[in-house]
């Protein structure tokens, strides 16, 4: 008996394990093999539903299949859900517990046994009508038990698949309704890099013009709209070479480069801001080093974003040094900003790189978008080059970035 067991439970086991069939198919088939070794004519296997409903599975006729049943204590199945316990009923017409049965049955006697996980009721199964003159056995209660158990595992696996699959519906919804947002927040920053790049760029040319006119007392004015108008332009030329970038329509074009004209020029634009501010620019270049071929305007960029980015974390009265070197046994330049500022904290360092993140919570920050630093890191990129920084709290931070030879 032990032997027929064992094999029945694999047998059941190996139903579960076949993907190909339907859970309606499988759970038709674990139903047959469990009516076949306890010897009945009928039987079903009821899953409990969201509602709270007892909705039968499988079962023998075929017709009752998704019929939902409420939890009723006057009903077998119900009375197995409430108590948790299995039943055997030797002749239910004797029973005061329990309504008359309808239904073409040739017995009185029944077996029903819970689908338990850990301490929750998932489902009954339910068999009657013993072969032949035979009587259900105190036994059969025990193997209805155990065929339960292995039912179990099919219950369970089709209740993670659902919630799997609800879960993958949910984060499909989302992905698609995030790919939307996404598309028309690009869509509307390209519409304000159109609308605000000539405005910006006939203000400065226009502020130039009234440089030449304006009484020395007011030049300092003229010259802080001047400084704030570059930012707003520069913050602008970032967003519109992002968009390239990520869309892959930005083309370098490199020219030969001499590095220290490049340094020279850098600082020279920064000169402005740096000088309202009370911060002092440096130039390092202790050796000779070679011309690179790069995208000038990109580089120069990358500089200046890194100069504005110190500048505006930097107190009045520090320095800032600007430098490069040729890095030993590489083919590569090292390029550095460094700045006496209040330092990157460490976990930081890993993450303001990427896509609209912030060094602190400043209001005050002259790029406070999180997208400087983000452009840095595609225009090297571009270049195959690398970019990191090196920072203490406290001391200031050292922004590195290396471009091939």
């Amino acid at each position: 008996m032990a032997i027929k067991l064992l094999a029945t439970i694999s047998r059941i086991i190996n139903v579960i394990n076949t993907k190909k069939l339907s859970y309606q198919s499988r759970m038709d088939e674990i139903l047959r093999l469990i009516l076949n070794y306890l010897g009945v004519e009928q039987g079903s296997i009821m899953i409990l539903n969201k509602k709270k409903e007892l909705e039968i599975i499988a079962t023998n006729k075929s017709e009752l299949i998704g019929r939902c049943l409420a939890l009723d204590a006057n009903t077998v199945a119900g009375w197995v859900v409430k108590f948790q316990a299995p039943l055997f009923i030797p002749d239910i017409s004797k029973d005061s517990r329990f309504k008359s049965r309808r239904g073409e049955y040739k017995k009185n006697s029944l077996l029903s046994a819970p689908i338990m996980s850990e301490n929750k009721i998932l489902g009954v199964i339910n068999v009657t009508d013993k072969s032949a003159d035979k009587d259900f056995f105190q036994d059969d209660i025990s193997y209805l038990l155990k065929f339960s158990s292995v039912v179990l595992w099919l219950a369970v696996q089709q209740n993670l698949n659902a919630e799997i699959k609800k879960q993958q519906k949910t984060l499909k919804t989302r992905n698609q309704e995030l790919r939307h947002q996404e598309a028309s927040r690009a869509e509307l920053s390209k519409l304000l890099i159109h609308d605000l790049k000539a405005p910006l760029s006939e203000i400065v040319a226009n502020l130039d013009i009234l440089s030449y006119t304006i009484p020395k007392e007011s030049a300092e004015f003229l010259e802080s709209a001047r400084i704030g108008c570059e930012r707003a332009v520069l913050m602008v030329s970032n967003l519109a070479s992002i968009d390239k970038i990520e869309d892959g329509k930005m083309k370098l074009i490199k020219e030969e480069l001499e590095v220290e004209s490049l340094l020279n020029e850098s600082v020279s634009n920064s000169k402005g801001v740096s000088l309202i501010k009370n911060i002092e620019l440096t130039l390092e270049i202790n050796e000779a080093l070679p011309r690179i071929q790069a995208d000038r305007y990109l580089i120069l960029r990358v500089l200046q974003n890194l100069l504005t980015n110190g500048i505006g974390y930097s107190l009045s009265g520090t320095k800032i040094q600007v430098g490069c070197r040729k890095v030993q046994d590489k083919k590569q330049l090292e390029f550095h900003v460094q700045d006496q500022g209040p330092g990157i904290p460490e976990e930081k360092t890993r993450i303001i790189f990427e896509k609209y993140a912030r060094i602190t919570e400043k209001k005050n920050a002259i790029l406070g978008t999180g997208l400087g630093l983000y452009f840095c890191k595609l225009a090297i990129d571009a270049h195959r080059g690398r970019i990191w920084v090196e920072s203490t709290v406290g001391k200031g931070s050292k922004f590195i970035f290396t471009l091939p030879l």
